[in-house]
Parts: C-alpha cells; sequence; structure tokens
C-alpha cells in the first residue's frame, strides 16, 4: 500500500513531507527565460498543472524532538492552508509541535503560524528565524517603499512575529539539535535559510525556496522569479547549492518541488537535472 506522505529517514530522525496544497502561479513571474521556453521544460517534465505552484512542509520527528519547517498558508486563501488537516493525519497535532524552523517569511511559509483570529496555533513552539529576516520585514523604510501588496506581507510578518514574541529565537549557525544545522541561503529573501539534516554518511538539506518551478531552474539556474529580493544573489546561491547537492550526493527537500518532496540533483548539460526517482 503507497505510504499517504512522502518521507526519508536520516539518522534518528523521520523527515515527512506534508503538503499544504497548490497556490495559482505562472511562469509570466519567471525572468530570465523567454515563457515559450519555460513551457516547453514544464511540458517534456511532465508538468500537467502549469499554473499552480505546489507548497510543503516539513515534519522531523526523533530523539524526542517534534519539528515544523515552515507553516504553509493557513487561512490565507482557499486554494491551500492543507498542513493542519495533513499533521493531524500523521498524528501530530499542534500543540505537540515544539518548534517551528521558518525559512523565510513570505506569506505561503508564514501564514499557517495564526490562526483566523490572529492567535498562534504552534502555542507550544519556539519559532526560528535568521535575524537578518527579521530585521528587512521590521524595517519601516523598507515597508514604505513597496506596493501596497508587499505592504500586506509585512503586515502579516508584523503580526505573526508580534504574536509569538515570547517564542522568538534567532538562529546564529548552531546546531538546531543533534544533526540539524541552519544554513544561510541569501538571495530570495535576505535571511532565506535552508536546514541540513545530516549523519555521517547521509545528508539531506531543506532548501526552502531555492527553486519555484524545479524543472526550469534547476536546467537554468539564472532564472529568477519575481518574489526574489535580490535576483543575482538568489542566482549564486542557488547554483552554489546545486553544486552542492550534486557533489555531495545530498538528498534535497523544498517547499516548491512538488508532491513528491525530496529528491536529487545531477548535472545536465549546462545546468542541473531534478530526479524524484531516486526518492520514490
Amino acid at each position: 500500500m503507497a505510504l499517504p506522505f512522502p518521507f526519508c529517514q536520516i539518522g534518528d530522525f523521520h523527515i515527512t513531507a506534508l503538503s499544504d496544497g497548490n497556490m495559482p502561479a505562472s511562469v509570466d513571474l519567471l525572468s530570465g527565460i523567454e515563457k515559450c521556453d519555460a513551457d516547453v521544460i514544464q511540458y517534456h517534465a511532465g508538468i500537467n498543472d502549469p499554473g499552480n505552484i505546489h507548497i510543503n512542509c516539513y515534519l522531523i520527528r526523533g530523539r524526542g524532538r517534534i519539528i515544523l519547517v515552515d507553516a504553509g498558508t493557513g487561512p490565507l486563501n482557499d486554494r491551500a492552508g492543507q498542513l493542519n488537516a495533513n499533521l493531524a493525519a500523521v498524528g501530530v497535532s499542534p500543540e505537540e509541535v515544539d518548534t517551528v524552523l521558518l525559512t523565510h517569511c513570505h506569506p505561503d511559509h508564514i501564514g499557517g503560524l495564526l490562526d483566523a483570529e490572529q492567535q498562534p496555533v504552534f502555542k507550544s513552539a519556539d519559532i526560528y528565524l535568521h535575524p537578518l529576516e527579521a530585521q528587512y520585514w521590521l524595517d519601516d523604510e523598507k515597508f514604505n517603499g513597496v506596493s501596497a501588496r508587499v505592504q500586506r506581507n509585512f503586515v502579516l510578518v508584523r503580526q505573526t512575529l508580534n504574536a509569538y514574541a515570547a517564542k522568538l529565537r534567532f538562529l546564529n549557525g548552531d546546531k538546531i539539535a543533534e544533526g540539524i544545522l541552519p544554513v544561510w541561503l541569501p538571495g530570495h529573501t535576505p535571511g532565506h535559510t535552508g536546514f541540513r539534516i545530516h549523519t555521517t554518511d547521509k545528508c539531506l538539506l531543506i532548501w526552502g525556496d531555492i527553486v519555484h518551478y524545479p524543472h526550469i531552474q534547476a536546467a537554468q539556474p539564472a532564472v529568477s522569479i519575481l518574489f526574489d529580493t535580490d535576483p543575482v544573489q538568489a542566482e549564486e546561491t542557488r547554483k552554489k547549492i546545486m553544486e552542492d547537492a550534486v557533489s555531495q550526493n545530498m538528498i534535497v527537500a523544498g517547499m516548491h518541488l512538488g508532491q513528491a518532496g525530496f529528491a536529487n540533483v545531477c548535472r545536465a548539460g549546462m545546468g542541473y537535472r531534478i530526479s524524484y526517482s531516486e526518492n520514490e
């Protein structure tokens, strides 16, 4: 019988990819590639719903810990917000989560931290994020320089950080637990962070939003998305981490890798290729 959720075992840690659903999107959000070329890559990759981007969150269990990486969109829209139901499906209640690790503070990653009444969902959890991430979203000069749509994102971040103020912790490079380390991956946002789970012979990197369109941005890592704060830095980070994934034979996990949840990265021509088959 097929398992309901993809998972990966790294040492004592059992990592489950929990779907939060899909959000509407378009390859028109991409720059550095013609739409027709992007469509061809999607077609050959077998993407049959190119108007959606999948959202994953990751549950890490082991050594007495229940850790969640990102929290999905929550009640922000009616297209996703499936995380809590899927947590329940694997037998975990929000109150049992002891730590939430945030890759960054975009709405599809933090929206699930608050309920419809703007109250914390994960009442027992410490919330970890990179200090540069908080600094960016709390900067009034940045707030005043963006569109009304993006200002709504700033407001959500500020509401969320305020609601969890007593439980807020900042990453400083120290391990989260034995075998779990934060990895700064700047560019998509200033404090964009991945989380490396490793043993002596096996390594998984939850790389956040290194890609939004995995097949396109693996084949052409220079392709950026509208949501990148610093597209040049995001490209540099993407190229480096993909090369690291190949040379170190990492398993990668990403919030927009699709429902398979886990993959390997292979070299392909001048770029790379996302391979799900090795982790099925």
